[in-house]
């Protein structure tokens, strides 16, 4: 019988499965859409048991039929990340999971750790400085305004490591999601930093350490039952979303960068060397002995899909109008900062914008000065990493933007930059069943798992004007962010 693999992620607003061939052929794609729980003003959660693992039985219950005849040789997960969920010695959740850097709830634990242990040794020992997307901030949070949760937690889980865990039993993490965990991890080292991690974390047990291309555990009788997954089955460490995306299209040599057009905007950059820049974060990458830049905008699809809503429009209606108006959206110009913002910016509290509205101006205009927008902030992200000392020689396009051509091109234009497009675009699961296939040495060509289908080049000719609107993008945010930190201090007061 041919070996296929079984690759599941969880995601922010809807979760992806595939079942593939060791060359990297799909047989078989399901999806569930869920939704992302916003309780207070900066806080995103999601129930783990309710999204997490009933996404994934769901996925594997679809997915399965499609291996009849084969023999099922490994399964590869990863999800959102990094995340904070509480749990007990059983692995049982003790309170809703505490999202990535979408979640700006821990601001205040973030200026303490810093005052506590020193803002540039937190950067040199982690390779990034605190922000929202950092685990140790809202531990420490946990700390502090949930001691009672915090007295019962025995176990620190991410997604991935949740599905491990209830897969196989094992209490591990991957480096690279580890990594994300500043200050708990020391990144030149690759451990634990027990110096910090015992004042962040104080007596919790940290979860052992592996890679995401190792298999740490096999399938249980209990989850074997609830699944339908074949008792025994390898499974790997897992990790988070991007990574395994990045994994999936090819994006492992240094100077290649990953752009996954998705909720959020996000970036990984391989690299020889760990490189630390106050603007980005420094990770372990999803192979052994590499190491990355990642970056993070903290909205994109999201802007798109809430105009899609707003307008009561389908996106393929959107695009078509949004093609026909010229560069510059005659006069727009959009801060995506709609939940505040990532790299390199680090403001919880920037707003969104939209300057120069006339009455003159329709859906097509505010849908592609939108997509302009999340561009300019590509593009400030990528000088970022130039900024740092690495080269930004290739650009991977992925995820669900890139349908419709559109968005692509925008960015192309904008950044000056082609971007390859790869074959499958279906996602990190894509990539967790390459990682699976690596991992117990089935995966016949993983150079060639996902080969180019397509690539975007930029129009020279509107260089200047986006150039032009690039500086106003620019000095936009600077010149308004006290009206936008006044304005985010009185939605919090509305709630």
């Amino acid at each position: 019988m041919a070996a296929v693999l079984l690759g599941i992620d969880i995601g922010t607003s809807g979760s992806k499965g595939v079942l593939t061939t060791t060359d990297g052929k799909v047989l078989a794609r399901a999806e569930r859409a869920h939704r992302t729980r916003y309780p207070r003003p900066g806080w995103v959660e999601h129930d783990p048991e309710e999204i997490w693992w009933n996404d994934f039985r769901e996925l594997v219950t679809e997915l399965l039929p499609a291996a009849e005849g084969h023999e099922l040789a490994a399964l590869g997960v990863s999800g959102i990340g990094p995340v904070l969920l509480p749990a007990d010695e059983h692995g049982t959740a003790l309170r809703p999971a505490i999202l990535y850097g979408v979640d700006t709830r821990a601001t205040a634990e973030i200026s303490d750790l810093e005052g506590e242990l020193g803002a540039e040794e937190i950067l040199r020992h982690g390779g990034s400085a605190l922000s929202s997307q950092a685990v140790g901030p809202k531990v420490r949070w946990l700390v502090n305004n949930e001691p009672e949760v915090y007295r019962r937690t025995a176990k620190l889980l991410m997604c991935s490591s949740y599905l491990v865990h209830r897969l196989t039993g094992r209490y591990v993490l991957d480096h690279h999601s580890a990594s994300q965990c500043d200050p708990l991890y020391d990144l030149h080292g690759r451990r634990w930093f027990p110096e910090w991690s015992s004042r962040v974390a104080p007596g919790l047990e940290l979860p052992e350490l592996a890679w995401p291309t190792e298999v740490v555990g096999r399938v249980g009788g209990a989850a074997a039952a609830e699944t339908g997954l074949p008792e025994g089955l390898p499974v790997t460490t897992g990790t988070v979303d991007a990574w395994a995306e990045a994994a999936s299209v090819g994006v492992r040599n240094p100077g290649d960068v990953m752009l996954m057009y998705g909720t959020t905007m996000f970036f990984v950059q391989v690299l020889r060397e760990p490189l630390a820049h106050p603007a980005l974060w420094a990770t372990c990458g999803a192979y052994p002995d590499t190491y990355t830049l990642a970056a993070g905008m903290a909205t994109s699809g999201a802007v798109t899909d809430w105009l899609r809503g707003l307008f009561g429009s389908e996106f393929s209606e959107l695009v078509a109008a949004a093609s026909e108006v010229p560069a510059g959206s005659r006069g727009l110009l959009l801060l995506p900062y709609f939940a505040g913002e990532r790299t390199p910016v680090f403001d919880p509290d920037a707003r969104g914008m939209l300057f120069g509205l006339t009455t003159s101006h329709g859906r097509a205009e505010v849908y592609r000065s939108a997509l302009e927008g999340i561009a300019y902030g590509v593009r400030h992200n990528l000088e970022a990493m130039r900024d740092s000392g690495a080269e930004v020689e290739r650009l991977v396009a992925v995820g669900g933007g890139t349908t419709g051509g559109l968005w692509t091109r925008v960015v192309s234009d904008v950044t000056g930059m082609p971007q390859s497009v790869p074959r499958e675009t279906v996602g990190a699961c894509y990539g967790d069943a390459l990682l699976a296939g690596v991992a117990t040495g089935v995966a016949v060509d993983p150079d060639g798992w996902n080969p180019v289908a397509e690539t975007v080049e930029p129009d020279v000719a509107n260089a200047e004007r986006y150039d032009a609107f690039y500086r106003h993008y620019r000095s936009l945010h600077e010149r308004t962010v006290d009206t936008a930190h006044f304005l985010a201090g009185q939605q919090r007061a509305a709630e």
